[in-house]
């Protein structure tokens, strides 16, 4: 069973750093692209990160470009998003996804998708 956990969400002011987790577990980590979305109230969810598992090739949404990192941690099967210099307009639930090794950051491309954390980020 594909299952994905994420963590690491909370409440910080505006400039300040998160990490979140996801946990993975089900399948093999280099055969998927992990990608992290988030959704602000009222709003579509929208992609924010992604590293594939074919070549750990990372993408990143222009609005989080230079202040998020993605990286993983192969051993333990996580994801990680390193997210620095937060502002409000961050403030959303976080969620994390697997999808096809290729995927980049088109959330149709996911088939597996965790709980979501949430962050808020305040002024």
């Amino acid at each position: 069973e594909v299952q994905l956990v994420e963590s690491g969400g909370g409440l910080v002011q505006a400039g300040g750093s998160l990490r979140l987790s996801c946990a993975v577990s089900g399948f093999t980590f280099d055969d998927y692209a992990i990608g992290w979305f988030r959704q602000a109230p009222g709003k579509e969810r929208k992609g924010v990160s992604c590293t594939t598992g074919s070549d750990g090739s990372t993408y990143y949404a222009d609005s989080v470009k230079g202040r998020f990192t993605i990286s993983s941690d192969n051993a333990k099967n996580t994801v990680y998003l390193q997210m620095n210099s937060l502002k409000p307009e961050d403030t959303a639930v976080y969620y994390c996804a697997a999808g096809p090794a290729d995927a980049t950051i088109k959330e149709d491309e996911y088939d597996y998708w965790g709980q979501g954390t949430q962050v808020t980020v305040s002024s």
